[in-house]
């Protein structure tokens, strides 16, 4: 049996038709207009100086109309004669004082035409006596098709030239009669006295020749030549610019390019909407996750945040089990808020959720919801939440919800912004009179302070759950999970590495497991080692190291004893932290750097320690004014750092006796968050200048205590600093050494007996190739980087 054929649908052949109609009517429209007789619309040509006066010289100028002396535009107007119809038409000049005289003369000359052989005839016979003579030739160029370029035919440029002989006259009937009855009926002269003579060139005849006669006559010939190729530049199949159907395409081209950018337009909405027509661009763009179609994460994949996965995996109990929490009148959390720095595993926590969860699983960034149309990312979110309760119990995670959750009626802004009434539909969509259960919302940002406050109430978001920079124990596992994933030596330490890398997140963890996989590949090893592990850390928090900048040695010295004083002070303060490795290989935009590792992990920050950093960040300076003779730019990045430690003291931690445990901090934040926008001044000029004195104070102290035990200690900065110039990178261990008596010659052994392959040179190899490279003068800005 035949299958019944699909009926279809008669709303859409309507629009069909009507749609076919009209393009019917326009081209029909287009090709009346383009047919219509002579011109219908009114225009005026503009022609070049040369086109007009050879119109001018043959007498085809109608009228004329000069508007330069008195206007100041220097503008011709006026009508010409071409194929037996008047076209209107203006000329420019720069000038036209002393041309409005001769236009007019040639304007008012009658030309009579004659053919070339019967005016040399007329010549002979002595019925004209000419007077004056002008030679007029015209080029002009043209684009025609010639089968000569291609097979098919091309088009090809050709020159054209046409040549005309004007000649002034008296005629005079006293001459003799010519011998020819046609010849003496062409040349007879109609009347007697000046006549205008066009002598009309046929093919064969000779222009020199005739023009020879004339001269033999005693006539000087003006000879004017004339280039009409401007109006036919660029020409083409449509002809001329004057034409009915070219002034139809600059009359309606642009509306029909702006009915074919309007369909294109209209499909493009329709092709985003799908199904839904054109304004369906205001449709959740979420990316649903379901059991089959998951994400490879999960918890397993998740370390250093122990606390956040259990916030979390209560969620995933919950809409495996809700029975087990409903039985005794327990309520799930409607939204679960994660905060963090970025690269703490916030979005990795959210995907080991749409691993692990049973359920729908919604993600969608807060971005998504900002369009330029107002009302869309409402339209957005209300579709998000109507396609959640389609799929509840479900997950929805918003992911950079600051973007869109900011706090509203604050700073410059109004209230009826785009991202206003997006928040005030999320806010009715998790909390409203008509909200279900069955719905659970995570979201995360970086940015928790900006967030409006009815965003973070209970009902909304009740938890917040923060997820902050992992401990040493975190630091070890999350390393453990991602070495997991490549081959790694024996020698590969990860409690070492947890230990020397305080303040990393989990990105920068995970960054440097791949930057040691990378350089174990390019020196063809088959494992990461810990050099690669170290040589990693020290990549991702300083950058890639610079061993091919020629440094002077002067420089190095500078360098050298810069790190010497960090090194030396850090070693024997006890309120500080020993130096864990120091070097004079750049990296990044710092020369050198001393790289301190806490032995364990302190969350508090006693106020001896932080006299004790800042005299450790002063121990470079130091060493540059005692042991160099001079001071340097590369203690900039310290003097900055001990400044801001120093206000902090004195104006947040309320350390200084004199001013007292009381918050003279500049208020934060931005006036676009509404953050303390009419708060005014918050102390006195008094309190201004104690609070300046005690950060003076602080800051000299610790500059004066440095200087003080650099000047006891200077055998062990002399000693650093040579190690530092041999060797160029050294130990917390050699360093250590160094302190307890050892010199830098026994230090290790000298660089001629290290093994093939060292990563670094020996002095006498640097200075070798230095001496060799010494007209370059290359040097570097002694920047450094210290802890």
């Amino acid at each position: 049996p035949m299958s019944e054929q699909p009926t279809q649908d008669p709303e859409k052949s309507r629009r069909s038709r009507s749609f076919g109609s009209f393009l019917i009517v326009l081209v029909v429209l287009l090709l009346v207009l383009a047919v219509v007789g002579n011109d219908p619309f009114e225009h005026t040509e503009k022609l070049s100086q040369d086109r007009y006066e050879w119109y001018l010289n043959k007498g085809d100028i109608l009228t004329q109309e000069f508007k330069g002396t008195e206007q100041g535009t220097n503008l011709v107007e006026g009508k010409y004669r071409e194929a037996g119809r008047e076209v209107s038409f203006e000329v420019r000049y720069a000038s036209l004082e002393g041309r409005e005289e001769p236009f007019r003369e040639l304007k008012s000359r009658d030309y009579e035409s004659t053919r070339a052989a019967a005016f040399r005839h007329a010549l002979e016979q002595g019925l004209y006596v000419p007077i004056e003579a002008r030679s007029l030739s015209a080029k002009t160029r043209r684009l025609a098709r010639s089968k000569e370029v291609s097979p098919n035919g091309g088009l090809s440029e050709s020159v054209e030239h046409e040549s005309r002989l004007l000649v002034r006259a008296i005629a005079s009937s006293e001459g003799k009669p010519g011998s020819d009855e046609g010849d003496r009926l062409v040349a007879t002269p109609a009347r007697t006295g000046y006549v205008n003579l066009d002598i009309k060139l046929e093919p064969g005849d000779d222009l020199a020749a005739l023009e020879a006669l004339l001269v033999k006559q005693g006539i000087q010939i003006e000879r004017r030549s004339f280039d009409l190729s401007e109006k036919e530049a660029g020409g083409s199949w449509w002809g001329s610019a004057t034409t009915p159907f070219t002034q139809l395409l600059f009359i309606l081209g642009p509306w029909v390019l702006l009915f074919v950018v309007f369909l294109i337009f209209m499909r493009q909405m329709r092709a985003q909407g799908g199904a839904g027509g054109v304004m369906s661009f205001g449709r959740s763009r979420a990316q649903l996750y379901s059991k089959e179609n998951h994400t490879n994460t999960t918890f397993d994949d998740v370390a250093g945040a122990e606390e956040a996965k259990d916030e979390v995996r209560e969620l995933v109990e919950f809409l495996k089990n809700p029975g087990r929490f409903t039985r005794i009148g327990g309520r799930i959390p409607r939204g679960v808020l994660l905060v963090g720095p970025p690269g703490c595993g916030k979005t990795l926590l959210a995907k080991a959720i749409a691993g692990e969860a049973e359920v729908p699983f919604f993600s969608i960034s807060g971005s998504d919801f900002v369009e330029m149309f107002v009302g869309v990312g409402a339209s957005r979110v209300r579709d998000l939440f109507k396609q959640a309760r389609e799929n509840s119990p479900c997950i929805i995670f918003l992911d950079e919800i600051d973007a869109v959750g900011r706090r509203r009626g604050s700073g410059m802004g109004g209230g009826h912004d785009e991202r206003e009434q997006t928040l005030n539909a999320i806010l009715v969509e998790m909390d409203g009179f008509g909200t279900d259960e069955g719905i659970i919302v995570v979201a995360a940002t970086n940015r928790p302070d900006v967030l409006d406050p009815a965003l973070l109430r209970p009902g909304r978001f009740d938890r917040e759950v923060v997820i902050d920079l992992p401990d040493m124990e975190g630091r070890r596992a999350i390393l453990g999970v991602h070495l997991k994933r490549v081959k790694s030596a024996p020698d590969a330490d990860v409690a070492t590495l947890a230990r020397s890398t305080p303040g990393y997140s989990g990105a920068d963890l995970a960054a440097i497991i791949n930057e040691a996989a990378i350089m174990a590949v390019l020196a063809k090893r088959e494992a990461v080692s810990m050099a690669d592990l170290e040589e990693a850390r020290d990549k991702v928090r300083y950058g890639r190291q610079k061993k091919s900048r020629k440094i002077e040695e002067d420089d190095r010295r500078i360098t050298a004893y810069h790190e010497a004083g960090h090194a030396v002070i850090a070693a024997l303060l006890p309120e500080t932290d020993s130096p864990h490795k120091v070097t004079i290989v750049p990296r990044g935009r710092a020369l050198g750097a001393t790289m301190i590792v806490p032995e364990r992990e302190s969350y508090h920050m006693q106020r001896k320690k932080l006299h004790a950093q800042m005299t450790m960040l002063f121990g470079g300076r130091v060493a540059e004014s005692i042991f160099c003779g001079d001071i340097s730019a590369g203690a900039s990045d310290d003097i900055r750092r001990a400044t801001d430690l120093a206000r902090a003291m004195v104006t947040e931690l309320g350390m200084s006796d004199k001013v007292g445990p009381i918050n003279y901090a500049e208020r934060q934040g931005s006036d676009f968050l509404g953050t303390e926008l009419g708060r005014g001044k918050i102390h006195s000029e008094e309190t201004a200048r104690e609070i300046d004195q005690e950060v003076m104070r602080f800051l000299n102290e610790a500059y004066q205590r440095a200087e003080s035990m650099l000047r006891v200690h200077g055998r062990e900065v002399e000693e650093i600093a040579k190690s530092l110039l041999l060797y160029e990178t050294l130990t917390g261990e050699e360093v250590a050494r160094i302190v307890a008596g050892a010199t830098a010659v026994g230090l290790r052994p000298p660089p001629d007996t290290e093994e093939k392959g060292a990563p670094r040179k020996g002095a006498s190899e640097r200075r070798a190739g230095e001496d060799r490279s010494k007209e370059k003068g290359l040097s570097g800005n002694p920047g450094l980087s210290p802890a």
